[in-house]
């Protein structure tokens, strides 16, 4: 069982795709089958059942993955350790994050990271923060910068960078955006959209409700916060929105003594080698953090 097999297969199931595994692996279609071929030839086992188009992983196949993953992340950690030895910041990051953060924070973080080490290569995957949380946790992106969960358990460590309040906002024509103070009765009847179910989000403002033994009335959802700020300045919901992305083309309610909030910053796993560029990165990110002036 040799590495260039591994990957194969990995690739296979990730894109579900015989052709776009080849295309990632810059791989010719029957190169990669005949690799997976070699494997099940080696493993005496079928991994994948071909349904038509469609390919679906053998009970053998399911069982390989995580092996296949745990083998690639080891050799992958070895390569990174022994490169560390060099103390050179250089070669590939795979960094992951989410949309808002990759286009209002990170941006003169990237500015100063690639002028001080031109050296390193950055693969920067644009994600929900919930998969980038998943890429970690399987060692697909070495680091990720993204918004926290409420709790973050081993192997995935944690660091907060931005505390980032979030404010309820109306179309300035909505009807709450003429009245005073109010209370999350008072918004609750009114049409909403909301991030995605499955966002960390969408879980700090849904609790914010059921503690007051409330329900919003959730029109729409979306995972993008730019599409939520259109749909509110045009006037279909109130959403909540980071403070950071208020303008003239949304109304602030006032909600006296409710300030919700979310925590951004960088996570990684404990239990793999970080290279140069990640620790470097890192480093870089923590300056950056609220209260701490950048050098």
């Amino acid at each position: 069982m040799d590495l260039a097999s591994l990957m194969a297969f990995v690739a296979v199931v990730e894109t579900s795709s015989f052709s776009l595994a080849a295309e990632r692996l810059h791989l010719t279609q029957p190169a990669i089958s005949k690799r997976i071929a070699a494997l099940e030839q080696q493993l005496a086992v079928r991994l994948f059942d071909r349904l038509g188009r469609e390919i679906r992983l053998t009970e053998a196949g399911q069982a390989l993955l995580p092996r296949a993953y745990q083998i690639m992340n080891v050799l992958e950690d070895t390569r990174r350790a022994l490169g560390n030895l060099q103390e050179e910041v250089s070669g590939r990051l795979v960094l992951a994050t989410s949309h808002h953060i990759g286009l209002h924070r990170l941006p003169p973080i990237l500015r100063h990271f690639t002028r001080r080490y031109p050296q390193v290569a950055l693969d920067i995957h644009f994600l929900d923060s919930e998969v980038a949380y998943e890429e970690v946790l399987h060692g697909r992106a070495e680091l990720a910068v993204i918004t926290l969960a409420p709790q973050t358990v081993p192997p995935v460590a944690a660091t907060r960078i931005w505390d980032d309040p979030l404010d309820f906002v109306v179309a300035r024509e909505h009807p709450l955006a003429s009245t005073g103070h109010l209370q999350l009765a008072d918004i609750a009847g009114y049409p909403a959209v909301f991030p995605g179910d499955h966002t960390f989000t969408h879980s700090i403002v849904r609790h914010l409700f059921e503690q007051a033994g409330l329900s919003p009335s959730i029109a729409m959802s979306t995972n993008y916060l730019e599409t939520i700020k259109m749909m509110v300045s045009i006037g279909l919901a109130w959403s909540i929105l980071p403070r950071t992305m208020l303008d003239e083309q949304v109304v602030r309610l006032n909600l006296p003594g409710i300030q919700p909030r979310r925590q951004l910053g960088h996570i990684h796993h404990t239990e793999r080698t970080l290279s140069n560029a990640a620790r470097a990165f890192m480093a870089l990110l923590d300056q950056h953090q609220d209260g701490v002036n950048p050098a």
